[in-house]
This record gives structure tokens, C-alpha cells and sequence, in this order.
């Protein structure tokens, strides 16, 4: 039963909010630039709109270009299930695997990927080419981050490790949780297609990523690439709040509904907290040019490398 309610309440809790994390972000830099902007409810309309058109597909595409929408979506709602918004609330007999949660994000990607080939559109080759190099940089940086807080944790279990830097007390304050936070900063810009490694809502030519992969698609096939880019965003953010910064240890109440009520407000409160940051940092900076993207990679690598020898030195 527990496991259930858990599911139920991840998929609610990631499909409502992971919209309203654009939307915080376009209206912070919007307020920074002194002008109005869109309301932050901004991307549910749209999606209800997008949802409501007809789709137009390319003569020369083939199933790939069809099924990967759906396929995208899918694989960040179910990378959403691995990372919990709550500790009070555990599914039974599921640990969540967070090896498994990266290359789960990883087969929308490769399927993205082959959608923005299938065409013909030179964009979508381009963005394509693009974000299987950004990706292959990335990878290894998010690998030894993620192992290090493994080894910590002494799990690869989503709910172990979130588990055990709750138990820590303010983990953030630990060196190698501080590397790897470091890290796992500069992989989050790159794997949701944030400045300085992409800006998702420019449509030059010279500089789009992720907008050449998904050009041609429209309707509904359009709306869950983009919802399903949000819950991406969503997760990783989750991830790196819930495991560097938890709250969760303070609440201290015998009413488990209680206790899960005041965690998930916690949670909220922390999502809009990053999603104000990310607006002003990106209002003060600038796209980096595609060939000092690897150098930005490197940074997160070596930062994680560093992590990972100062466990073995110190945090043992």
C-alpha cells in the first residue's frame, strides 16, 4: 500500500510543479530585467494549448520521430518515481537504483537524439551532434559524483543515500559533499540545457541545442517533449536538494500525515528557492561558446575526482 501511495503522490507532486519551476525562472529574469513578463502559470497554458493541437509530421520521418515523444516523457516519469520529494512517505521493497535513474534520463536523451536525425532537418543534426557531445563530457562527472556520495552513503539506493545525509545532519558542510554538490551543480546546467551550456529559449541558429532537436515537432508531440524537459529539470533539482540540503530532520511530529504535509511544503518552498537562484545567475551570465563547454566539463569532473580522493583520505 505504501509503495502506491508513494508512486501516487511523486507523479502528482513532479507533474504539478515542474512547470511552475519555468515559469519562477522566466519571471525572476524577467523582474531583473525590469519589464512584466509572463505570468508564472505561463507553461500550463501553453501545454493545455499545445495538448489541444493537431501534429504535423515530416514526409521523410519515420516511426522514431512518432514514439519518441511519448518515450521521453516516460522515462522522466519514471525517473521521477526514483527520487523521493519525501522521507516520510517510502515505497516498500524499493530502493530506486540512482546508476539506474541516470541512464534511465539517458535513453530519452539518446532517443531525442535519433528524433532530431530522423528528419533531415540540418538544425536537428546539428542539435543533435551537439548534445552527444555535451552529454558524453558530462557523463563521467555525474558518474564519479554520484559514486562518491555512494560510497558515503555505502548504497547506490536513492532512498539510502538521501537517507543517510538527512541522518548527517547538514551534510553541505562535509568537504566531499561539497565537491560533489559543486559537481553536480555544473552537470545539472548541462543536462537540462541551461545558461551557460544552452539557452532553452533562443532560437538562433548558431546557439540552440535542445530547441534543433525538438524544431520539428508541434501539437501535443511538442507538449510532452517540453513537459517532459521540465520533469527532467525537476528531478535533478530534487535530487541535489533533498540529498545536500534535508529538511526533513527537524520535523519532529507523531502524526505521520502531518509530518509528510509539513515535508512536501519544505520541499516546495526549497524547489522555489533554486528556481529564484537559477533566474538571477542567469540574468548576470552568458552562453559560453560550444568549444569551452568541455572546459566546463572538466571543471565538473575534477571537482567530483576530488571529492572522491578526499573520501578515501579524510571521510573514511
Amino acid at each position: 500500500m505504501n509503495t502506491v501511495l508513494y508512486v501516487l503522490l511523486q507523479i502528482i507532486i513532479i507533474i504539478t510543479v515542474a512547470p511552475l519551476v519555468n515559469g519562477i525562472i522566466k519571471k525572476i529574469k524577467a523582474f531583473t530585467q525590469k519589464r512584466q513578463g509572463a505570468p508564472m502559470l505561463q507553461m500550463y497554458y501553453d501545454l493545455f494549448k499545445l495538448f489541444k493541437k493537431n501534429i504535423v509530421i515530416s514526409e521523410t520521418s519515420s516511426w522514431i520521430f512518432k514514439v519518441t515523444p511519448y518515450i521521453v516523457f516516460s522515462t522522466a516519469l519514471v525517473a521521477a518515481i526514483f527520487v523521493p520529494a519525501t522521507t516520510f512517505l517510502t515505497p516498500t521493497g524499493f530502493s530506486g537504483d540512482i546508476i539506474m535513474l541516470v541512464y534511465i534520463l539517458a535513453l530519452g536523451r539518446f532517443f531525442i537524439m535519433l528524433a532530431g536525425l530522423d528528419t533531415g532537418s540540418t538544425f536537428g543534426g546539428m542539435g543533435s551532434s551537439r548534445e552527444a557531445m555535451i552529454s558524453s563530457l558530462i557523463e563521467p562527472a555525474i558518474l564519479v559524483s554520484l559514486f562518491t556520495i555512494g560510497l558515503i552513503s555505502k548504497s547506490t539506493s536513492v532512498l539510502q543515500i538521501i537517507g543517510t545525509s538527512t541522518a548527517s545532519g547538514i551534510p553541505i558542510l562535509q568537504p566531499s559533499y561539497i565537491l560533489c554538490f559543486l559537481s553536480l551543480v555544473i552537470v545539472i546546467i548541462a543536462e537540462t540545457s541551461r545558461i551557460p551550456v544552452d539557452d532553452p529559449a533562443t532560437h538562433l541558429e548558431l546557439t540552440m541545442v535542445h530547441e534543433a532537436m525538438i524544431l520539428e515537432y508541434s501539437g501535443r508531440h511538442l507538449a510532452l517533449m517540453e513537459y517532459a524537459a521540465s520533469i527532467k529539470q525537476l528531478v535533478f533539482i530534487t535530487l541535489v536538494v533533498n540529498i545536500f540540503f534535508p529538511l526533513d530532520q527537524l520535523i519532529s511530529t507523531g502524526n505521520i500525515a502531518i509530518a509528510i504535509a509539513i515535508s512536501l511544503v519544505a520541499y516546495i518552498l526549497k524547489i522555489v528557492l533554486v528556481s529564484v537562484i537559477i533566474g538571477i545567475v542567469e540574468t548576470g551570465t552568458v552562453k559560453l561558446r560550444l568549444f569551452s563547454v568541455p572546459n566546463l566539463a572538466a571543471m565538473s569532473f575534477i571537482l567530483a575526482f576530488i571529492g572522491f580522493l578526499q573520501y578515501f583520505v579524510v571521510g573514511r
